[in-house]
């Protein structure tokens, strides 16, 4: 029953705020926009330190996409010959990438944008509300480009950034106070079927299983089910640097070791973050870690470190979703 009260005044009379009427132009202000011109190639991502980048077309002087490590990964999947695309399911570019390919040909970015067709590029203005957008994250996809009046670009929105935001301004909204203590059980979010591969996999053998299940990360395991780490389509940074190629034909253990040892080596100490949390742990804990590892998604383990469910950020905003005004 309504009581009358316009739950949507944000903000007149106290410093709590509606955060689902927040302008999501508001997140992204003197955000530093990296931007793939059909010239660069996809070691911008790797220089910049960004998971994904809209791709602008100075000829047609518009944005054509998004590139990320999604689509990297099926591109090369496609020059290994390790995936086929039906033809009646291909595209234009998408026979213009694979001519190139099989030609030994220079492919323009523009080509590999949306490649994998899990993360297509959308937009909203800078007016839109917050809580229209979390519906959307909690639907799959992960990253809205933010545009102004004027048809600019103002930023790139991410699943990430929202949470940060949100997590940084907690105290300021009450009304999730609520949710943060509700354990992952009581939420459902430790029945979540969890594709793994064992350590000995290889890398080639996981990349070719996220592309097929349409994920972007499998937990590797041992042989008793317990869990050892994490791969993910963000890992074939590790690849494309220096043109590690052969890193591809690795056991996913072997993969995991290099990479630790590789990030110890450039940064002086073993940066590589546990990627899991309890069965028993709370919702706002789990937000927490999620927050501070900068991970897209966490495994769920129980006592005796067997994986039984997975927490990734578009569940999060599935839940966040359900405590959005109607």
């Amino acid at each position: 029953m309504s009581d009358g009260i316009n739950h949507h005044r944000e903000g007149l009379t106290t410093s709590h705020h509606d955060w689902t009427m927040l302008q999501v132009g508001k997140l992204v202000e003197n955000q530093p926009i990296v931007i793939i011109s059909v010239e660069d190639a996809s070691e911008v991502l790797l220089k910049q330190g960004v998971s994904s980048a809209p791709i602008y077309d100075s000829g047609r002087k518009m944005f054509v996409g998004m590139f990320d490590y999604s689509d990297l990964m099926t591109y090369i999947l496609l020059v290994l010959k390790k995936m086929e695309v039906p033809l009646e399911d291909q595209t234009m570019e998408m026979r213009d990438l694979i001519q190139k390919t099989n030609r030994s040909q220079n492919v323009p970015v523009k080509l590999v944008s949306d490649l994998s067709g899990n993360d297509p590029f959308c937009t909203v203005l800078a007016e839109t509300k917050l809580g229209g957008v979390v519906n959307d994250f909690g639907s799959g996809i992960h990253r809205v480009a933010v545009m102004d009046s004027q048809g600019n670009m103002a930023g790139v929105l991410t699943q990430s950034l929202t949470l940060d935001y949100l997590m940084r301004h907690l105290s300021e909204f009450p009304h999730l106070q609520p949710v943060m203590q509700k354990g992952l059980q009581q939420l459902g979010l430790t029945n979540i079927k969890v594709l793994s591969v064992t350590g000995e996999t290889q890398v080639l053998e996981a990349l070719i299983i996220m592309s097929t299940n349409g994920v972007s990360s499998l937990a590797v395991v041992n042989d008793q089910g317990a869990l050892l780490g994490n791969i993910s389509m963000a890992d074939v940074q590790h690849i494309m640097k220096d043109l590690r190629t052969s890193w591809l034909w690795l056991s996913c253990f072997h993969f995991i070791s290099k990479v630790r040892l590789t990030r110890g080596v450039e940064t002086g100490e073993d940066q590589y973050p546990v990627l899991d949390v309890n069965a028993k742990s709370t919702f706002g804990y789990t937000l927490s870690k999620l927050q501070a590892t900068k991970v897209h998604r966490l495994w769920v383990i129980n006592d005796t470190n067997h994986v039984v469910g997975v927490v990734s950020l578009t569940d999060v905003f599935k839940v966040l979703s359900g405590y959005i005004d109607s």
